[in-house]
């Protein structure tokens, strides 16, 4: 079997490309980055030593793959991550359809003349933001909880969090829409041309080595920040830091894509799905900083109660469907992610410069 991981230098895709190498030996596993994102020449290193050919390609260019493949399967981890793409004036909104759009359609196109499966990495800002926003939340150990009320009256929202019954209507930030027609792309094609597809709506994924941009991880980037005495806010809501997101390590991420790439077309399995650490993997900003502040000391934040545009109060992914559909359940908890950030902050103590 052969694969090809695009943004492959980025943190997901460099994971990815290692945690699937050692599962799954016996396949061949190719990258492609052009390494836009500073930092991401960091991981080339480290994929060559373990046998992994990195292309230097623009996923965006067609001519950037000719030559190269085919390929069985096209595992598409690239993407500008951002809910505040296109609008904070750091990226142009062109710049970031035609990365997390039009990259995934020159994907599509490649899939089809290599007769090759896709799995698409998604995200979860595609559920509507004005349901998520206006969601009735209690504090709870210094963290957000919905209300009972908030339960029974939302539809999608179970005890265990966002289920994919959860509204996509608009809007849900250009971020989030480009990542939702890239899904719908993906599972017309696989309808279309007879391609195995697979839709993974991913919580926040964290671990050690990941960037330190808020927008590309906010646990890796809190824990960076608070090691390097960096300047700290709580934003919006109450301005206490109750807003609360799951997280998920690429190594159990791996773990589902490695079942899903053995299974090939399986009908009985569900073709999208939401996967998380959910609710036992949720934390908040407030308890993110007391576990800073137990290992390294008080730092002072900033309490801004001003929203940031999509900034939401509670996003916590309902994986249920995935853990039974799969027998999928990840291995690495809240404390294991958080444990390994930390080391990795401490042996690395001027990272956020380096790669932000």
């Amino acid at each position: 079997m052969r694969i090809l991981i695009t943004g492959a230098c980025g943190f997901v895709g460099s994971e990815l490309c290692l945690a699937l190498q050692e599962r799954l030996p016996s396949v061949q596993i190719t990258g492609v980055d052009n390494f836009c994102r500073r930092g991401s020449w960091r991981n080339l290193p480290r994929l060559e030593q373990r046998g992994i050919k990195v292309l230097h390609g623009d996923i965006r260019q067609a001519s950037d793959l000719e030559g190269h493949g085919p390929y069985n399967w096209v595992i598409d981890a690239a993407a500008n991550p951002s809910v505040l793409a296109g609008v904070d004036g750091k990226a142009s909104s062109r710049q970031l359809v035609e990365h997390n759009l039009l990259g995934t359609v020159q994907m599509l196109e490649a899939c089809k003349h290599w007769g090759a499966g896709f799995v698409l990495l998604s995200t979860s800002r595609v559920y509507s933001i004005p349901p998520l926003a206006d969601l009735q939340v209690e504090v709870s150990d210094r963290a957000f909880t919905p209300t009972p009320e908030a339960l029974a009256a939302t539809a999608g929202l179970t005890a265990q969090g966002i289920s994919e019954g959860f509204a996509t209507a608009a809007p849900v930030s250009l971020y989030g829409s480009t990542k939702l027609a890239s899904e719908a792309l993906a599972l017309e094609y696989g309808e279309a041309f007879g391609l195995p597809v697979w839709v993974n709506r991913c919580g926040v994924l964290a671990g050690a080595g990941q960037f330190g941009k808020a927008d590309q991880g906010i646990f890796a980037f809190w824990l960076h920040s608070w090691r390097e005495q960096r300047p700290l806010k709580y934003i919006g809501f109450d301005g206490q830091g109750h807003q609360v997101r799951d997280c998920l390590h690429p190594c159990d991420l791996a773990a589902l894509l490695a079942l899903q790439l053995q299974a090939g077309d399986a009908r009985d399995k569900p073709r999208l799905l939401n996967v998380s650490g959910g609710l036992s993997s949720a934390c908040s900003l407030a308890q993110l900083s007391s576990w800073c502040s137990d290992r390294w000391g008080v730092l002072p934040v900033v309490n801004d109660p001003v929203p940031r545009q999509y900034d939401l109060p509670w996003v916590v992914l309902d994986a249920q469907c995935c853990n039974s559909s799969w027998s999928w359940k990840p291995q690495i908890d809240q404390r294991g992610i958080l444990e390994e950030i930390s080391v990795f902050a401490e042996a690395n103590p001027d990272w956020i410069s380096l790669s932000a």
